[in-house]
């Protein structure tokens, strides 16, 4: 492998970040999107039966209710949604959401990591860092977006333009890294809300509105988690924007930085 990426070809993500790691684990692109089209299909045509997907993430925040974890956190959602909300119909509109909604938490799933919530048409997910997991949450996250992006183009697009004459769909995601705190909206154990707050949560959600279509951008403490090879993906974005982002730091002068996936 040479030192650098060939900025020529499009790299497969998933291969490079278990390559780079050493890691032997079985993710077959070539299934996971025909899998996707299985799902699609049998939703329009039986409707759906799709399985709740966010059980275990709230299984792992009522385990650590006001503690404070290290993880990734991916927003993803569809460009241009709101014009789409005006000008669809309600009934493709609603197909359109919920596959799109439910075949990201898959891919969430897929790369290990929890399905937070749903917000409108974004969907939220986090990657635990855990010592004992075979691949550092960062990995996991930047896979998981990569996979994201095919599984679109691939798999939901041709059999939404198929089956329904929607037109293609694009997305946008944001990655970011860092503490997030389990919290408990009431006393009760069982039953009461659950959810994430933190600074990671709110970089996130403001560099996926960042991106531009099938774009994956990521927040500073995701780079620099990054081995030296696998930076060269990225390119430095912070210039380029209007309103810099300020990040909670020692340095509260200190400019967070941003990075966009070179090969979208």
């Amino acid at each position: 492998m040479s030192s650098k990426p060939d900025k020529e070809q499009t790299p497969n993500m998933i291969d490079v970040l278990l390559s780079r790691k050493k890691i032997d684990l079985k993710i077959d692109a070539t299934l996971l999107i025909k899998n996707v089209q299985d799902r699609v299909n049998n939703a329009l045509e039986k409707g759906y039966q799709y399985t709740r997907v966010i059980d275990s993430s709230e299984k792992f925040l009522r385990k650590n209710v006001f503690e404070q974890i290290d993880m990734a956190v991916l927003y993803v959602d569809i460009v241009g949604s709101t014009k789409m909300s005006m000008t669809l119909p309600p009934n493709k509109l609603s197909i359109m959401i919920s596959s799109f909604s439910q075949e990201m938490s898959y891919v969430i799933e897929q790369f290990g990591g929890y399905v937070l919530k749903f917000v409108g048409d974004a969907v939220i997910g986090y990657f635990i860092e855990n010592e004992t997991n075979q691949i550092p949450a960062v990995y996991n996250a930047i896979g998981c977006a990569d996979s994201m992006i095919k599984v679109v183009k691939q798999g939901i697009n041709p059999i939404l333009a198929k089956k329904i004459g929607l037109s293609e769909i694009s997305i946008k995601i944001g990655i970011d890294f860092g503490k997030n705190v389990v919290v408990r909206y009431g006393a009760d154990e069982k039953q009461a809300y659950v959810d994430l707050l933190g600074p990671t949560m709110n970089v996130a959600s403001k560099i996926q509105n960042l991106a531009k279509p099938d774009q994956i951008i990521v927040g500073q403490d995701i780079y620099d988690k990054l081995d030296p090879y696998l930076q060269e993906f990225f390119s430095d974005m912070t210039d380029e924007l209007t309103y810099p982002l300020q990040h909670y730091s020692d340095d509260r002068d200190k400019t967070y930085c941003v990075y966009r996936y070179k090969y979208q």
